[in-house]
């Protein structure tokens, strides 16, 4: 069996995803497309084609997006968040889903940081002033940050990170967490929200967004905050009732707000967009800009395109997060193959795949499952392979079966297509 000339895999990465990553993919000899932005309609034409997607937040890989990618053989989402994808109607299409949980964490602390020194001096509400020739010199209500209160909600990666930045201008540093967390420096944990609420001058939130975050801050816990207290949201749009923030800050029970992702975002640049939080007293809104730096934005690239590319090269899912994660780092040697499975998880089916490759002798084999997943990756001392993978492809538990070859580039045949 022939390897697929590397140029045969299409790469597509939508959003201006950093040049970093266009190179790593471009090295291995793939063929890389780009586009800013494309209507749903457009991504279901274009996308047939296409062997590997990288997205950001904006473009959302739906279920009828997917459903037209019969060539996809893995997703990288260039950002935090997987919530633009349909992760498990990827995962039953045995399409990995990579990310970058952990690239932006310096640059949303930094700015999180930041934001809390302007909304305690009001510097937004004077900045507006001053472009609107007025001038409005004044200390009421204007706090310096050292000997307060932060309140983590969240404290994975970005929230730790931010609680020793903030012990370094002398705050105290509280945090909240559905599991227990090793505290850093002098932080710690309290055992419940509402804790958190009552003793914080800032709180600031850093969770992801599924169900049990959806209006985590309503009118209910905004109004359990300290009055004259501080919130900052770089988060996730779903996590705050805006409309009750905004009676907050219009109210006076808090005193300012920062929020950089809200419940409905435009797809692109605007002129006409609005939300309920604009006007409201030291208010700072941004555009969902926590993580967009020069420096997270290339490392962002780097770190998913490698991933993707140890995926589509050796059959590693490390680090994925809809599939079951195998851990491959070694390399073909010549003559010999990979077969990497999915496959349906019930009893009997790794049975029936051994009985196909029991042709060959196995170097070695590893099988994770989920639920629903198996995930198989078998070493064969062999190349013959055309009839184990037509056997394994017939099983009725099949999901995406390819076969890998040593060399650099894509190694395998041209994938399959999905029926």
């Amino acid at each position: 069996m022939e390897r697929a000339n590397p140029s045969s895999i299409t790469i597509l990465l939508m959003e201006k995803i950093s040049a970093k990553a266009v190179a790593t993919f471009e090295e291995q000899g793939f063929t890389v497309h780009q586009a800013v932005k494309y209507s749903e309609d457009e991504l279901v034409e274009v996308i047939k084609d296409v062997h590997v997607i990288g997205v950001r937040s904006k473009t959302k890989l739906t279920p009828r997006v997917l459903q037209a990618a019969k060539k996809l053989i893995a997703i990288g989402c260039f950002c935090i968040g997987t919530d633009q994808t349909d992760l498990q109607l990827a995962a039953s299409m045995g399409i990995p889903v990579f990310n970058a949980p952990y690239a932006n964490t310096r640059s949303v602390s930094e700015l999180v940081l930041a934001l809390m020194i302007m909304l305690a001096r009001q510097a937004g509400d004077r900045n507006n002033e001053m472009h609107n020739k007025t001038w409005k010199k004044t200390s009421k209500n204007c706090f310096e940050v050292r000997g307060k209160t932060l309140g983590v909600v969240g404290y994975g990666h970005v929230g730790s990170q931010l609680s020793i930045l903030a012990e370094a201008l002398g705050l105290n540093v509280i945090f909240y967490d559905i599991e227990p967390k090793l505290c850093l420096g002098n932080a710690s944990q309290v055992k419940t929200m509402d804790d958190l609420l009552e003793q914080s001058d800032f709180v600031s939130l850093h969770v992801p967004a599924d169900e049990g975050t959806k209006n985590l801050m309503s009118k209910e816990e905004i109004m359990k905050m300290k009055k004259g207290s501080y919130l900052i949201n770089y988060a996730r749009g779903s996590v705050v009732d805006v409309e009750a923030l905004a009676e907050a800050l219009k109210s006076g029970h808090l005193a300012g707000a920062a929020v950089d992702v809200f419940p409905s975002e435009p797809s692109g640049h605007t002129n006409d967009w609005s939300v309920c939080l604009q006007g409201c007293p030291n208010t700072i809104l941004s555009p969902h800009i926590g993580g967009s730096t020069e420096e997270a934005q290339r490392s962002i690239g780097v770190e998913v395109a490698n991933k993707v590319i140890n995926f589509i090269n050796k059959g590693s899912t490390s680090a994925t997060v809809n599939v079951p994660e195998i851990t491959i780092t070694k390399n073909l040697p010549k003559g010999h193959t990979r077969i990497v499975s999915f496959h349906d998880n019930h009893p009997g089916v790794l049975r029936d795949i051994n009985r196909i490759i029991s042709i060959a002798n196995i170097a070695s084999q590893r099988l994770e499952t989920s639920d629903k997943i198996g995930y198989l990756v078998v070493d064969l001392e062999s190349d013959a392979t055309e009839a184990i993978q037509a056997e394994l492809e017939g099983m009725d538990s099949n999901i995406r079966c390819r076969i890998l070859f040593p060399g650099k580039g894509y190694q395998g045949p041209e994938p399959k297509p999905l029926e």
